[in-house]
């Protein structure tokens, strides 16, 4: 491509989009769906499938271990994994601020092939929109994923059941503290960095080894203590976890004591919560963590029946707190 900035013409459907298209997005997404260019991709998919869709506006568009087209292939295929589904497909939609680095376009969209690519899914449709200067942050990114439920009793959310274990593939806030930290210019003594990773492919070996997963869920706006609220009320049991089981690395902890943030409502984008049977924790545990993306796996608490609808968090001296629900925004932007 010959120009150095996206000019609204390469939105316009004519002939400048068309090279955009042809010169760059099929250059690094390009494959037997979507290279037909039609308007519509014919999809061999047997159900019953599970679908996601979600829209991607981070800020920074680049920050410590991904950018926004790795996080927006990342962040759909784990939902669609989350229901006991191999991903299979994507679509892509992309607006694009007038004016914007074709560098860091072509940057994207490649983050995007290779990430697609070890996760195991195709790009097969996609659509492209350039608005003026201004009506935009540089790039907003949406993607729908497609896939095939392979287990017959799908996790879900409603199936906690008291005696369950609850388990966290690694550490908590990774991902929300590097966002802030590059968009604020801040250091810490170690540098932090996003957990951003697709998870489908440990979430398989899991669900082929274990057949009564209750839950999976991955953690992300709102952090473990929201997602854990939304499967409280959802499953209409207790959830209970004790603190010092709940893995943390000290920088982000240490950064999070600085700012006054609560790393359990920092958003992860490469970590999943998974509740099941007592009986399955140590060997769930042990698949988890003889994976590179679930090393620090930790049983952090179990399901009760004594206060449905809620989170409590049990001390290391022996006391308890309600997790709420985070209300409002604590950091806007990290997805």
């Amino acid at each position: 491509m010959s120009e150095e900035r996206i000019l609204l013409d390469q939105g316009s459907g004519g002939k400048a989009s068309h090279r955009l298209i042809t010169g760059l997005f099929l250059k690094y997404l390009g494959n037997e769906y979507l290279n037909r260019l039609d308007d519509a991709a014919f999809l061999d998919v047997s159900g019953p499938i599970s679908v996601s869709t979600d829209t991607f506006t981070v800020d920074p568009i680049f920050f410590p271990g991904g950018d926004i087209g790795a996080l927006a292939v990342h962040g759909t295929v784990n939902d669609v994994a989350m229901l006991g589904a191999r991903p299979r497909f994507l679509t892509c939609g992309f607006i694009i601020e007038e004016g914007l680095a074709v560098a860091d376009l072509e940057r994207i969209v490649a983050s995007m092939g290779h990430a697609a690519s070890e996760a195991g899914v195709k790009v097969v449709t996609g659509d492209t929109k350039v608005v003026p200067r201004g009506t935009v942050d540089k790039i907003f990114i949406n993607t729908t994923g497609i896939g095939e439920v392979f287990v017959p009793d799908a996790p879900s959310g409603h199936r906690a059941a008291a005696g369950d274990a609850i388990l966290v593939s690694g550490c908590m806030g990774d991902h929300g503290l590097a966002i802030l930290a590059q968009r604020e210019g801040l250091s810490f003594e170690a540098p932090v960095v996003s957990d951003c990773a697709s998870l489908n492919h440990l979430i398989v070996r899991l669900l082929e080894a274990i057949p009564e997963v209750h839950v999976l869920r991955d953690p992300t706006r709102g952090g473990l203590a929201t997602t854990l609220n939304e499967i409280a009320g959802q499953s209409g049991v207790e959830c209970r976890i004790f603190e010092e089981h709940i893995p943390v690395r000290p920088e982000v902890s240490g950064g999070c004591s600085f700012l006054g943030l609560d790393p359990l409502y920092l958003a992860n984008e490469g970590k999943f919560l998974c509740i099941l049977p007592a009986r399955y924790a140590d060997q769930a545990l042990s698949i988890m963590r003889a994976d590179p993306l679930g090393h620090d796996a930790t049983r952090i608490g179990e399901v009760r029946a004594d206060h449905p609808g809620k989170v409590v968090l049990e001390t290391p001296l022996g006391g308890t707190r309600l997790m709420d629900m985070l209300e409002g925004e604590q950091l806007p932007r990290i997805c």
